[in-house]
């Protein structure tokens, strides 16, 4: 009968059972790792795009979002300024970035970005969604309004159209989503003076004066347009300079032949001076007063000798 093998001890000296919890914590911790990598794999390709969380906690402003198989972070500056976010509650959020922090991988959102806005837009629209109809440039401020620009690369396809919807209904989709923020949707134009135009809508029969840079524009706007075209607190000008790239100086249009009034009312009054003042420098001297300086001269003459 064959003899039982004898059990051998390879236990390394001083590996306890401390030792041992400590070894499986650290097996534990690097499959962890491994699951948080293969999983930031997965979500390192729709970076650039919307995805659903919902809200798990606040950490002062920021907000932590459960993603299902992780955890991402939407930091303040990344939020819509006076949008309330309720926990438990889930929204849609563009997956801005992955970065490295020292906590490891880190996926951070966000709701304020302005590809938030096109992204939306993608969703609610098959005609961007299919290539048909480009967004090109877009102007945001959070929570207040949206201005883009949008053209068809098909014929037959109007670009506005397909982003309004039907009776709007696209338009109000992404509106709701945003919170009620407005949203202008523009036609696209490779003439800046005609994209200036467009982008200070609501505001009509407006001109526009580019400095040869093209970097200045001088606008003028009948005085009943003209609280559209600033907007209110300047946002609709503040945002059209920012969608063209263009500084833009605002201002009626009666100002320059105001101005111009003004200026030749000014101009008259200045020579009618001038023709005074020459009449004044010219004026004969009367016999009178030839007299009266004769005397003058003769009257002083001894005072100077008595002084001597």
């Amino acid at each position: 009968m064959d003899k039982p093998k004898e059990k051998k001890d390879v236990t390394p000296p001083g590996f306890g059972r401390i030792a041992a919890q400590t070894a499986k914590q650290v097996i534990h911790q690097k499959i962890r790792e491994a699951e948080k990598d293969s999983v930031m794999q997965v979500f390192s390709g729709r970076v650039g795009n919307l995805i659903s969380g919902m809200v798990l906690r606040f950490d002062g402003s920021d907000v932590h979002i459960d993603l299902g198989r992780t955890e991402g972070i939407m930091l303040a500056r990344e939020r819509v300024p006076n949008e309330r976010l309720t926990p438990n509650q889930r929204y849609t959020f563009l997956l801005k970035s992955i970065e490295e922090t020292p906590r490891g991988k880190q996926i951070f959102l966000s709701r304020a970005d302005s590809q938030f806005v096109s992204e939306l837009f993608k969703r609610e629209v098959p005609e961007i969604s299919s290539g048909s109809v480009v967004v090109n440039l877009i102007a945001r401020e959070p929570g207040v309004r949206t201005k883009m620009t949008v053209s068809s690369n098909q014929s037959g396809v109007d670009p506005v159209g397909s982003c309004v919807g039907q009776k709007g209904v696209r338009v109000q989709a992404v509106t709701n989503e945003l919170g009620g923020e407005k949203v202008d949707i523009i036609p696209f134009s490779e003439d800046k003076k005609e994209l200036i135009k467009a982008a200070l809508s609501p505001a009509e029969n407006v001109t526009v004066k580019l400095d040869k840079e093209g970097k200045v524009a001088e606008v003028k706007v009948p005085e009943d347009q003209l609280s559209l075209a600033i907007g209110r607190e300047g946002q609709n000008a503040r945002l059209a300079a920012k969608l063209t790239g263009v500084k833009i100086k605002i201002e009626p249009a009666s100002a320059k032949a105001s101005s111009a009034r003004d200026s030749t009312s000014a101009g008259q009054g200045v020579r009618k001076k001038a023709k005074v003042k020459k009449q004044k420098k010219v004026k004969p001297t009367t016999e009178v007063e030839k007299i009266e300086k004769k005397e003058a001269v003769t009257e002083e003459a001894p005072s100077d000798k008595n002084g001597k």
